[in-house]
């Protein structure tokens, strides 16, 4: 009986409230934006808003199952569970591509996305793995293993390609970062095969922020040089990739650095200060190496638009088409907005944002309701993740706050880049906007997501580890 009570005695309805809010408010917008004057009832099933009325009794039916199974199943099976969805990441890859993409299961019109659920599956084994471990003790064992639970799904949805599920992974790695898993004892592995350098065992995790800030400055600088070509006038004919530009860049700075370190340093710190400049060398090489590697390997479609988010490319009335109009919707609805269902550039008569009901789906409700109705909705974005931190926090089980921290981290990573792409901030790379995009297997996925959570969270006084 005492599980059964803490079902209802410790269910967290102020996150429901707002999942069920955002639900709602989802499928307002879409009715909006996808109306039909032939077909106005919102239950047709033959219009979008109809299936999204569908996705929402069948999301919230799994919602359903998923929280009356009690939580130590989801511990127990979770290796069932990520390799199953494994198994979906590597059928689909023989399915018919879609829009350039084999990200589909399903016959005709009706699909899932098997990426989608994958995240379920890595949220909870990577949790349970870190629950396993005692991470004070890591090795280079468990840092590995815990990087292949992530890198394993992530390879096979580069393969599809699907560069925004993609990027949504390295989510991740936050973490792990977050329970105290880093690459210290990789790093020191290494290090140690040098005696007489000083490390600290503990530097990379206490400098995780700066070098994080340099592996995106690297990785912005080589997709600016993926495509270039280094020509000299002296010698006519001679052409450098621009990928080979940056290794000779950080080559020559590594060899002026040691130049330098001659004059102002002792002989052992010059000889240590030069092994970190290798390393570091190399680190980065094999960096813009993965970068440009990942880069050349994207659809020629979604190359094209992360040239023209970086600004290398300028193509207004073509592939930046719709994150142009985009932030024109997102500016028309001015301060109190147009009024529901009376957007004109983000319409679908007007068809000036295309797919304005799946990945561009903020704008025609902030050109609806304007600069106070967007404030409105990212509050209750930000309540939801505070939330689920909150909820983190106050857990007695490391596997049920893991789980929970990777939610928080999924949800985040798809309301920033989603936002940012539909006012220009990031590039476009079809990621959805969580509750409130078109779409069947993303708000399935992330309502199971969100019940598994509720349903570890109605049980954190029944487990303890």
């Amino acid at each position: 009986m005492r599980k059964q009570e803490s079902l209802v005695a410790y269910f967290d309805w102020p996150l429901f409230i707002v999942y069920m809010l955002l639900l709602l408010m989802g499928i307002a917008t879409v009715y909006s934006t996808a109306y039909n004057a032939d077909y106005p009832n919102l239950f047709d099933f033959s219009q979008k808003y109809g299936k999204q009325i569908m996705w929402l009794g069948i999301s919230l039916f799994l919602g359903l199952i998923v929280f009356l199974i009690d939580s130590d199943i989801y511990r127990k099976f979770c290796v069932p569970i990520y390799l199953f969805t494994l198994v979906l990441l590597v059928i689909v890859l023989f399915m018919p591509a879609v829009n350039g993409a084999r990200a589909w299961l399903g016959i005709g019109s009706m699909g899932i996305q098997p990426a989608e659920f994958a995240k379920i599956g890595t949220a909870l084994l990577l949790a349970r793995f870190i629950s396993s471990i005692n991470v004070k003790q890591q090795t280079i064992q468990t840092v590995l293993y815990a990087n292949a639970i992530i890198l394993i799904p992530m390879v096979l949805i580069l393969l599809q390609p699907d560069a925004g599920t993609f990027v949504v992974f390295t989510s991740f790695l936050f973490v792990m970062y977050r329970e105290g898993i880093t690459y210290d004892p990789l790093i020191l592995k290494i290090v140690n095969a040098f005696p007489g350098v000083l490390f600290k065992k503990t530097w990379v995790g206490s400098h995780f922020i700066p070098i994080l800030f340099v592996v995106v400055f690297l990785s912005i600088i080589t997709l600016f040089m993926s495509n270039e070509t280094i020509t000299f006038e002296s010698f006519p004919g001679i052409e450098i990739p621009g990928f080979w530009g940056v290794v000779f860049t950080l080559g020559f700075f590594g060899i002026l650095g040691m130049i330098f370190l001659r004059f102002v340093s002792t002989k052992r710190e010059r000889n240590n200060a030069s092994l970190v400049i290798v390393i570091g060398f190399v680190l980065s090489t094999i960096l813009a190496s993965i970068v440009n590697f990942g880069f050349q390997g994207l659809a020629s479609h979604q190359k094209v638009r992360i040239e023209l988010f970086l600004g290398l490319k300028e193509d207004p009335n073509g592939e930046d088409y719709n994150r142009n109009r985009a932030m024109a919707a997102v500016g028309s609805g001015g301060f109190l907005g147009k009024g529901y269902n009376n957007a004109s550039v983000s319409s679908v008569e007007s068809n000036h944002v295309p797919e304005s009901e799946t990945d561009f789906i903020f704008c025609p409700f902030a050109e609806e309701w304007g600069f106070l109705g967007t404030i409105l909705l990212i509050g209750m974005y930000l309540f939801l993740l505070l939330r689920i931190v909150f909820i983190a926090e106050r857990q007695r089980s490391t596997f049920n706050r893991v789980y929970a921290y990777a939610v928080a981290m999924i949800l985040f990573y798809h309301f920033a880049i989603n936002l940012g792409m539909n006012i220009g901030f990031a590039p476009v790379i079809g990621i959805p906007l969580p509750f409130f995009s078109y779409g069947g297997s993303s708000m399935m996925s992330f309502s199971v997501m969100m019940f598994v959570l509720l349903k570890l969270d109605s049980q954190r006084r029944d487990v303890l580890q």
